[in-house]
C-alpha cells in the first residue's frame, strides 16, 4: 500500500498530478466510454466557448457542474458523449484581426481580399486550443478534445443552412429594416445580449431643441429634448403623449413662446432661469396656478392630442423629398414625462421607437423609403452635406453651435447616464437602422413560453421568472451580419429580385450551380451563381453578402455537431431533448435562449431537459474579471500552487480570489428521470463560506 505523506510535506497539486497520470495511463476516459457504448445515452450538450481567449474561473466553475452530472450519469450506466466545441467565428476573431492588421473600414476588407482576410481569420482561431486543454484537464475534467465539434467545420455549417431553409419554409424568416445597437469600432450591429455586457456611465450633452410652428400667429415653437444632437439632422417628426396636458408659455425678457408638457415645465423654466440671472427664479414652482409668474406667462393649457398633426419648420434641409409626409406631430405611449419636455424628437433612422411610430404614420414605409444617412463606419454620408464623412460623435458641438446660429438652441446641458459600448472594441455604441434578416420569434411567442415549461432548471426561479420574462417579452431576432468571416446566409437571388432560393445542403447547392463546393466560407462560394429557373434571357441568381449571427450558430448545436439530418438521424431522433445543459446565469439571454428559439421554431419543443445554470464568478473587488484590469490570478498559478480540489478556506483568503472548484455536496436523480443538483443553495453557501467574493444574492441565488 502506498504510504501517505501527511502534515507540511503533503502537497494537493502533486496529489492531484499522480491522479490525472494514472487515469492517463489507464485510459480512463475512454475505457469508460467504450464500457457504456452500447447503453442507452444520456445526451449533454457542452456550449461552445471562443478559442480566441483563455478559460477563466466561470468556465471552470462551469466546467466542474457538467463533469459532476456527467461522471454520475456514467456510473448509473448511461452512455455519456462529451464532446468540447468551439465557437469559430464571429466579431471575437474578426476583432483581432482588425487589430492584427490595422483594418479601420470594410473597405480595408474588400481591399485586401477577403479570401485573406477570411484566412488570417482562421488562422487564429485555435490560438488557445493548447491552453484550453492543458487548463481543462488539469482541473479533472473529463471532456472529449480529439473529437471535439467547431462552428467553421463545413459539416456543422451545413446543418446551419438546413436549419435556416426549415424556418424559412415555415414562414418564420423576412428581410426588413431594424434599428439595432450598432458598434462603429467593429461595424456591425449587436445582439440585445451582446449590448447588455458594457454599459459605462458618461457625460452626454443634454439640448432643449426649439421646433417653430407653421403658421403660428404666436411664433411659438415645440420644444424638444435630446442627448443625441448628431441625430437632430435626420429628424422627421416630434412625438407627444396624447394624455399629457401641454402647456403654452411666453418668456417676458425674449418674447419666446414655448409649448412642453405641463408636468415637466418647472424643471425647464429652473434651468432657463440658472442660465439667465436676470429671470425670477424663485416664483417658477407657482407657475400652474398663476397667470403670470414672473418672467415667465401662462398662455394656455391644452391635452396633447390636440397637437397630432401640427406641421412645424425643419431644423435642417437635408430630406426635402418627405417635406408633404413628415415634420408633423405624432402620439404615442412611449413618450413619459420622468425626463425631458414630454415632446421627443424622432429620427427613425436611429431610434426603434422613433421608427415604429414613422412607419404606423406613413411617413416611412416598412422595408423601403428609409433613407440612414450614417454609413456603417458610423460617419455621416453625403446626404448630410455640411457634415460629410465625419464620425457622428465628434460633430455634436459643430451641431450644437449651428442649432445657436439658426436661433434654435433653448439651453444646453449636460447629463450623466448610463450608455451602452461595444463590448470588444470598448467604443460607445450607436442606434442605426441596418437591413437585415429575421427570425419572426413573435409569432411563436405562446409557443416559447410552453416550451420553457417543459424544463426543469435549477435554482427554478431563474426559469420561471428572469427566463420566462425574457420570452414573454421576445421580439424578433435580426440573426444576419454584414460581416466576412461566418457561415454565409445561403440565399441566391436574381438581380431584379423576383427569384429566390434558399440552399438547404452542398448537395443542392452542387445540382444547381453545377460546382463541387468543399468550403461554405464566403471567398469560396460567393463567385457561385445559379442559372435562372425562368430562362437564360434571366441572367443568373447571386448569394447575398450576409453572415449568420455567431449566436444563430450556437443555437443549432444540437442538430449541427453530429451533422442531423444528413448523419446520426436514429441517434438524435431518440434522444432530443438532450437531457443537460450547464452554463452561467448570463446564458438566459444566450446560449438558453437561442436553443430555444431554434428548437421550438423547427420541432414545437425544448432544446433540453434539463439544465444548471450557475451564478457569475466575479473578482474580489465585486467586478467583472478582466485581462486589461488585471483583478484575477490566472486559473493555472492558482492550481499549481493549491490545487484544483483542495478544501482549506485559508489560502483563498489569503490569495484574496475565488475557489475554482465549489463543493457539490451530491447529485440526485428526482422524479422521471429530472436532475437536481443537492440543493443548489447549498452550493451558493459552500461558495461564500469559502470565501467567495462578488457572488451576490441575484447572481447565484
Amino acid at each position: 500500500m502506498e504510504d501517505v505523506c501527511e502534515g507540511k510535506d503533503f502537497s494537493f497539486p502533486k496529489q492531484e498530478e499522480k491522479i490525472l497520470l494514472f487515469w492517463d495511463t489507464i485510459q480512463a476516459f475512454k475505457t469508460q466510454l467504450e464500457r457504456t457504448e452500447h447503453r442507452p445515452e444520456y445526451v449533454f450538450y457542452d456550449g461552445p466557448p471562443f478559442a480566441t481567449g483563455l478559460p477563466h474561473y466561470g468556465h471552470i466553475l462551469a466546467g466542474t457542474i457538467k463533469d459532476v452530472v456527467t461522471r454520475y450519469q456514467s456510473m448509473n450506466g448511461y452512455h455519456v458523449t462529451r464532446r468540447f466545441g468551439w465557437d469559430c467565428h464571429g466579431i471575437p476573431v474578426e476583432y483581432e484581426i482588425d487589430k492584427k492588421l490595422g483594418i479601420k473600414s470594410q473597405d480595408d476588407v474588400l481591399s485586401m481580399g477577403i479570401d485573406r482576410y477570411n484566412e488570417e481569420c482562421r488562422s487564429i482561431v485555435t490560438t488557445y486550443v493548447k491552453e484550453w486543454e492543458d487548463i481543462v484537464t488539469r482541473t479533472g475534467r473529463w471532456i472529449d478534445f480529439k473529437n471535439d465539434y467547431k462552428t467553421m467545420n463545413p459539416q456543422f455549417m451545413e446543418v446551419i443552412w438546413w436549419v435556416f431553409s426549415q424556418l424559412c419554409d415555415k414562414g418564420l424568416v423576412y428581410r426588413g429594416f431594424k434599428v439595432m445597437p450598432y458598434s462603429t469600432g467593429c461595424k456591425t450591429p449587436l445582439s440585445n445580449f451582446e449590448t447588455g455586457l458594457n454599459y459605462k456611465d458618461v457625460m452626454d450633452p443634454a439640448l432643449y431643441v426649439s421646433f417653430s410652428i407653421l403658421g403660428d400667429p404666436d411664433n411659438s415653437a415645440l420644444v424638444a429634448w435630446t442627448t443625441t444632437p448628431w441625430t437632430l439632422p435626420s429628424n422627421l417628426a416630434l412625438c407627444v403623449n396624447a394624455n399629457f396636458v401641454y402647456v403654452k408659455v411666453k418668456d417676458k425678457v425674449t418674447g419666446a413662446i414655448f409649448i412642453v408638457a405641463e408636468s415637466r415645465l418647472s424643471e425647464l423654466l429652473q434651468k432657463l432661469s440658472a442660465a439667465n440671472p436676470k429671470s425670477n427664479s424663485n416664483k417658477i414652482d407657482k407657475v400652474h396656478s398663476t397667470q403670470d409668474n414672473g418672467s415667465y406667462e401662462l398662455l394656455e393649457k391644452f391635452s396633447g392630442s390636440s397637437l397630432v398633426g401640427i406641421k412645424y419648420k425643419p431644423l435642417f434641409d437635408y430630406f426635402p423629398e418627405f417635406s408633404e409626409v413628415a415634420y408633423r406631430v405624432l402620439a404615442d405611449n412611449y413618450v413619459t414625462d420622468d425626463s425631458g419636455t414630454g415632446i421627443v424628437h424622432c429620427a427613425p433612422a436611429f431610434g426603434e421607437d422613433d421608427y415604429r411610430v414613422c412607419i404606423t404614420a406613413g411617413i416611412i414605409q416598412k422595408g423601403e423609403g428609409l433613407i440612414v444617412a450614417v454609413d456603417s463606419d458610423g460617419c455621416f454620408t453625403e446626404k448630410i452635406c455640411d457634415f460629410k464623412g465625419r464620425y457622428v460623435k465628434d460633430v455634436d458641438k459643430d451641431i450644437i453651435n449651428l442649432l445657436k446660429t439658426k436661433g434654435r438652441l433653448v439651453h444646453i446641458g449636460n447629463t450623466k447616464h448610463s450608455y451602452p459600448f461595444c463590448w470588444r472594441s470598448d467604443t460607445p455604441l450607436i442606434y442605426r437602422a441596418v437591413p437585415s434578416w429575421f427570425v419572426a420569434v413573435e409569432k411563436i411567442k405562446d409557443q416559447l413560453l410552453k416550451c420553457n415549461k417543459q424544463t426543469y432548471w435549477v435554482p427554478g426561479h431563474v426559469k420561471d421568472k428572469r427566463f420566462h420574462n425574457w420570452l414573454e417579452n421576445a421580439r424578433d431576432w435580426a440573426i444576419s451580419r454584414s460581416r466576412f468571416w461566418g457561415t454565409p446566409l445561403p440565399i441566391w437571388i436574381s438581380d431584379d429580385g423576383v427569384e429566390k432560393v434558399v440552399i438547404d445542403s452542398i448537395a443542392k447547392l452542387e445540382t444547381l450551380s453545377g460546382i463541387k463546393v468543399t468550403d461554405l466560407h464566403r471567398h469560396h462560394i460567393d463567385h457561385i451563381t445559379i442559372p435562372s429557373g425562368r430562362g437564360l434571357e434571366f441572367g443568373v441568381l447571386r448569394r447575398v453578402d450576409d453572415v449568420f449571427d455567431c449566436w444563430f450558430e450556437s443555437g443549432c448545436m444540437p442538430y449541427a455537431y453530429i451533422h442531423y439530418p444528413f448523419e446520426n438521424v436514429e441517434l438524435f431522433e431518440n434522444n432530443f431533448p438532450g437531457h443537460f445543459v450547464a452554463e452561467g446565469i448570463d446564458q438566459t439571454r444566450g446560449w438558453f435562449y437561442t436553443l430555444m428559439v431554434i428548437s421550438t421554431a423547427l420541432f414545437g419543443k425544448p432544446a433540453f431537459r434539463n439544465l444548471i445554470c450557475s451564478g457569475l464568478v466575479l473578482a474580489k473587488d465585486g467586478k467583472k474579471m478582466s485581462k486589461s484590469l488585471r483583478n484575477y490570478p490566472s486559473p493555472m498559478e492558482v492550481i499549481n500552487d493549491y490545487g484544483a480540489v483542495q478544501e482549506s478556506s485559508s489560502c483563498w483568503s489569503c490569495r484574496g480570489t475565488l475557489t475554482i472548484v465549489v463543493d457539490i455536496v451530491a447529485v440526485v436523480v428526482g422524479r422521471v428521470g429530472l436532475l437536481e443538483i443537492a440543493r443548489f443553495d447549498r452550493l451558493v453557501s459552500s461558495m461564500k463560506t469559502r470565501g467567495v467574493e462578488g457572488a451576490t444574492g441575484e447572481q447565484c441565488s
